[in-house]
């Protein structure tokens, strides 16, 4: 066993992480505004002056699992109009593409105890161009590109610092710290690099009195006072190390013109001291908030090494083993993935799927949210809400979230998201599968998942509805560790299952609205996809019958389906609840054939596609017949089943018989589980063979859905000819649009009408895995559609996941698709290996779009580099 791998067994190395979010202004959390503004209640102009309640921001930051304590790295360069203390971005109404950061930085290695880690960030020499970014986005349309920092040349004649952060933990209390500053530019420039400390503020809201304090005695070390925290000393082997104190408190003068108050030292006394050499720090030498202050000038082309300790005791000599303390735990990073990687061979994708992890890891987050407190407001804290306009999640009530969860992207999306949480689980599993489990068996818990069963969506609100993934990933994430480890854990897989059972009603209860099995759920996270807001309240007795939130419940009955049958192999009871899922699902097959009298299904023969719905209030429907993945996800809803597995459950193999012999009209719908497939398995699919040939040969076409970098989120036929629809008087026009939105549809920082998506990706490629499974060679498609070229099912799904894959990978010329063709990135020594896991990709060249630093579910690229070692 590696050393990484017993620190695993050890919870207490998980103590200490990267657990700071890279953004906390503009935020629900922090919204106290009567109008729900939260984007400008704070901002990055105030984020400075302003003490957060809910959680801390910082460059590189880590914190105790409670982040009662606070560790991260402020950055002058002696011509920014403030110290660089935070990562800059644009919030949402700024930005012509939603919110977007302005920030070139990379995560370049982590471990799952977080023993080391590296990350590096690419800071200008010249004055950041924060006005010229906000300026030149204002002026742009929808229909415009970003304009990014490396637009504007800040980078030209490489004037940047490239900064090389890391740490490793010489014990889970003793943490040592090394900034590598690198001058990549013709000229020597300064530098003034600020390590910075500080408790999270939990003393001023009314609950708690009890206050930290760090100070100090001499130059180089700061004191950490503080009864919950087992750190006691920061040292910095810097001998010129200046150390400057101030407090954690929101500076009410400069914000709210409050008048000032004696012996105060505000949040922005350190930024205030270095650029106006203002009275703003404490001259005793004592606060809530600390930094050491060393300012350096880098040649030309060379570097400077700056290292810091954090431990427990006083120590003589904190840096006598500091060498070698990194040399071992990098080399134990090696060892560790070695063991995961040992059969990828090429070093290129071991090295896309090394920093696909390390994003996952660096993007862990102290997630706190209480909604009952924020609805309304602490003893010292108002809450000016006004409930008869809109306030946010109001039903919540009960939800108290305060736990370290993985993020779609700490900047860009810093607050958890159900789906995209599920997808982080399957890549976290190869390399933690506590964690993974860990995180699955959270969102259902009491203080997270409402009392009527509901899991929470995400922070904005939390009553939306995603895509019901959530039983794929747990049985998934079971597998793979179960192939790990060598044992099932079926404790974790029985407590997920009873929490489930609670969703599933949720959903049947909820979101069937005639109660004839066929769902809504309005965008079910898919933003853009139809040529309406699908969330919209429809007039006069409408209503939408989904296709894709039907294929999501029949995939999740027959996901429950599967877990039961796994459970009753040790627990026979439930093999009653495999008999009730494989049911339900039959009843939601039949009901996207026939939706009635009067009206149409689901499947459209004539063009081989699912559509969505609209039923019309006299009877009436209309099939909205716009061709995207929405047709692709009931491809989502197969599942097959050994034969020797049903031989285990003679009550279930009974009910099985009595269906076929008693109701013909449900079986006769869905693909003939009752006929043995090769290897004696059995099917359970909403598609026939001959539906699934109709729908693969729309999305095999190069003209409509297959890239060169995937499969599309929308047909390419819209390109040249939109598809058109009128809604309550208005016509609404669909353009495939391959990238950036062209909408403001659900904020317009996300577009389902082309792009490549890689959950969606992730879930073809399993599937098409699975039908092979069952048809082997008896069922060959043309690949690409028109070709001639016959492929069996599993040899379409590797050709999809190379596809997918080659958007990270060098091509040829050395290029990486995501880049966008930027040749700086391709091609400079200093960029082309570092991997931007990116949010979605241009359907035509993959380049990266949406949020750019390690959108989660992205990083389920690390499995499809090589899905057959745990698959």
């Amino acid at each position: 066993m590696t050393a990484e791998k017993e620190r695993l067994q050890d919870t207490k190395w998980k103590n200490w992480g990267p657990y700071v979010s890279n953004r906390q202004w503009g935020n629900v959390r922090e919204d106290y505004s009567p109008n729900g503004n939260a984007w400008n209640f704070t901002n990055h102009n105030n984020a400075e002056s302003y003490t957060y309640r809910w959680g801390e921001e910082g460059i590189a930051g880590i914190s105790d699992v409670k982040q009662l304590f606070c560790f991260a790295f402020s950055f002058w360069n002696k011509k920014d109009k403030m110290v660089k203390e935070r990562f800059f971005g644009l919030s949402n109404p700024q930005g012509n593409h939603g919110e977007d950061i302005k920030e070139i930085f990379y995560y370049l290695d982590n471990t799952p105890t977080h023993s080391y880690m590296k990350m590096v960030y690419k800071y200008p020499i010249n004055a950041f161009p924060y006005d010229e970014l906000v300026a030149e986005n204002g002026k742009r349309s929808k229909k415009e590109p970003e304009y990014e920092i490396f637009d504007t040349g800040i980078f030209d004649n490489d004037e940047y610092f490239d900064i090389f952060i890391e740490y490793c933990k010489a014990d889970h209390n003793d943490i040592l710290v090394r900034v590598t500053v690198c001058n990549r530019s013709q000229h020597a420039a300064p530098i003034l690099v600020a390590p910075t400390a500080w408790f999270r503020n939990n003393w001023k809201w009314g609950y708690n009195t009890y206050k930290g304090e760090l100070n100090t005695s001499h130059d180089g070390s700061i004191n950490i006072g503080h009864d919950s925290i087992s750190i006691k000393k920061l040292y910095s082997r810097n001998s010129n190390a200046q150390s400057v104190f101030c407090d954690n408190e929101t500076n009410t003068p400069k914000l709210y013109g409050a008048p000032p108050s004696e012996n105060t030292y505000f949040k922005d006394g350190i930024n205030d001291f270095i650029i106006h050499q203002g009275n703003t720090v404490n001259p005793e030498k004592r606060g809530s908030k600390a930094a050491f202050l060393i300012d350096e000038i880098i040649d030309a082309g060379e570097s400077k090494v700056f290292e810091f300790r954090l431990c427990p005791d006083e120590a003589d000599k904190p840096f006598e083993n500091f060498d070698s303390i990194f040399e071992t735990r990098k080399a134990e990073a090696e060892e560790f993935y070695k063991g995961i990687q040992n059969d990828t061979v090429n070093e290129d994708e071991r090295n896309v799927q090394r920093q696909a992890f390390a994003g996952l890891l660096w993007n862990k987050q102290f997630y706190h949210y209480n909604i009952g407190k924020w609805l309304k407001g602490d003893p010292n804290l108002e809450a000016p809400r006004n409930f008869n306009e809109y306030v946010r999640n109001t039903e919540w009530n009960h939800l108290h979230n305060k736990d370290i969860i993985s993020m779609p992207d700490k900047w860009e999306y810093p607050w958890y998201a159900t789906w995209d949480l599920a997808f982080h689980c399957v890549p976290f599993s190869i390399i933690d599968a506590e964690f993974a489990k860990g995180q699955l068996l959270l969102l259902t818990k009491e203080w997270y998942m409402h009392p009527n069963g509901q899991l929470p969506a995400y922070e904005w609100n939390m009553s939306d509805v995603n895509p019901p993934v959530h039983a794929w990933s747990c049985f998934r994430v079971f597998k793979i560790d179960e192939k790990n480890n060598g044992k099932p854990d079926l404790l974790f897989l029985e407590k997920v299952f009873q929490k489930l059972l609670l969703n599933f009603t949720w959903w049947v209860n909820r979101k069937d609205k005639n109660g004839k099995n066929i769902f809504g759920g309005g965008f079910l996270g898919l933003d853009n996809i139809g040529a309406f807001d699908r969330n919209m309240e429809l007039k006069d007795g409408q209503h939408l019958e989904q296709a894709d939130g039907t294929s999501w419940m029949a995939m999740y009955a027959l996901n429950m389906m599967r877990i039961a049958m796994e459970l009753a192999q040790y627990y026979q009871v439930y093999e009653d609840m495999a008999i009730k899922f494989f049911e339900h699902y039959l009843y939601i097959a039949e009901a996207m054939e026939n939706l009635g009298e009067s009206t149409k299904g689901l499947w459209n023969e004539e063009d081989g596609f699912f559509y969505d719905v609209l039923q019309l209030g006299n009877g009436e429907s209309v099939s909205l017949r716009l061709r995207s993945i929405v047709g692709l996800i009931p491809m989502f809803a197969v599942e097959i089943v050994d034969h020797h597995l049903l031989e285990k459950m003679p009550n279930f193999k009974t009910r099985m018989e009595w269906i076929l012999k008693n109701k013909p009209e449900l079986t006769k719908l869905v693909s003939h589980w009752d006929e043995e497939g090769h290897g004696r398995k059995h099917l359970m699919s909403i598609l026939r063979k001959n539906r699934l040939t109709k729908v693969l040969t729309r999305m095999l076409d190069e003209n409509e859905f297959l890239s060169s970098y995937g499969i599309r989120a929308m047909s390419k036929v819209y390109e040249e000819n939109p598809f058109v629809f009128s809604v309550h008087g208005s016509e609404n026009m669909v353009y495939y649009t391959p990238a950036e939105s062209d909408s403001r549809m659900f904020g317009g920082n996300s577009n389902w009408r082309g792009p490549i998506w890689f959950p969606i990706n992730f879930l073809i490629v399993e599937s098409l895995q699975r039908f092979h499974f069952y048809y082997g060679n008896s069922l060959k498609v043309e690949f690409p559609t028109g070709s001639g070229d016959k492929r069996n099912l599993d040899e379409v799904a590797q050709n999809i996941s190379k596809r997918l894959c080659s958007i990270f990978l060098k091509d040829e010329h050395g290029q990486r698709a995501f880049n966008g063709g930027n040749p700086k990135f391709n091609y400079d020594e200093h960029f082309r290996d570092y991997i931007t896991f990116f949010e979605y990709f241009h359907g035509d060249n993959g380049r990266g779009v949406g949020a750019s630093h390690q959108t989660g579910w992205t990083a389920t690229v690390a499995k499809l580099i090589k899905p057959r070692l745990t698959f």
